[in-house]
């Protein structure tokens, strides 16, 4: 196992900096998704990011600038509000999900690349991180994290009671803005790298596990981080020892841990129900 971490770091540097900071930063804003309800947005926006390659691919531009955009675009289509419609906010990530996937696919058909260079090149390979990549991320997500950590009370207060965030003179549309254009930015760029089925997992399935472990916002933070670094690890290792797809390794890691918690955390439960229950009749006797 060591052996394999050595041989890991040495091969493959680039791909653990750029998984590592991914899963820390994919995961943080994971916590904010998951408290807005909207977890369909992560998987809608790394297909748009999807979509935005596969157009770039097309025009022969950076793969980064068009998911850039078309994620940015759709983050901006997210904004109006669609209730006034009507129209269910999941039903529009729905529609969007379905519109992005079929069109990345159509737009790469008569590209001339075989079927293993345009999955990497739409849903990424995170072993396959060079040193361009691992720079691109750090200049995404970097200052997506600094944001996180520096204005996390205005964030907090805007997605978990607006009207109370109104009250105290928060200014709930810009931070919500903020918020989602942070969260277009860092999946555009971690979608290119890591996939889409990848990211998606860091907003959903880490934080999902960090929320069973603990009420305290920060507590859950640093959980979600830890989780989401020690799945990456983890599952890296396994894809490297034993020649398995990266991504797929590591979200399947990661689903593991969130099932183990959820064990660990109804045996607490009923641990915790049973001493009182316990209590009680030896103080009846």
């Amino acid at each position: 196992m060591i052996d394999s971490v050595r041989s890991l770091l040495t091969v493959f540097p680039y791909a653990i900096a750029a998984g590592f900071l991914i899963a820390t930063v994919c995961s943080l804003l994971g916590v904010f998704v998951i408290l807005k309800r909207v977890v369909f947005i992560g998987i809608a926006l790394s297909e748009a990011a999807a979509l935005g390659v596969a157009a770039a691919i097309m025009f022969h531009i950076h793969p980064f600038l068009g998911a850039t955009v078309v994620t940015l675009a759709t983050v901006a289509i997210l904004a109006y509000p669609f209730e006034r419609q009507r129209l269910p906010r999941d039903a529009v990530l729905g529609i969007i999900f379905v519109l992005a996937s079929s069109l990345s696919v159509l737009l790469v058909a008569r590209s001339g690349f075989g079927l293993h260079e345009v999955q990497s090149l739409l849903y990424g390979d995170l072993i396959l991180t060079d040193r361009t990549d691992l720079a691109i991320i750090l200049v995404t997500l970097v200052p997506v994290l600094i944001y996180l950590l520096v204005f996390i009370r205005p964030s907090l207060y805007t997605f978990l009671d607006r009207e109370a965030a109104r009250v105290m003179g928060v200014r709930v549309m810009i931070w919500e803005l903020l918020f989602f254009f942070s969260l277009g930015v860092a999946v555009s760029a971690a979608s290119k790298v890591a996939g889409a089925l990848l990211v998606f997992c860091y907003l959903v399935v880490t934080p999902s596990a960090a929320l069973l472990l603990s009420k305290r916002l920060w507590l859950v933070m640093f959980s979600a981080v830890l989780v989401s670094v020690a799945a990456t690890m983890i599952g890296m290792v396994w894809s490297f020892r034993s020649d398995l797809p990266t991504n797929q390794a590591v979200a399947a890691v990661a689903c593991g841990l969130f099932a183990a918690v959820l064990v660990l955390v109804g045996i607490r439960r009923l641990l915790v129900r049973r001493v009182p229950a316990e209590s009680i009749r030896l103080a009846g006797s």
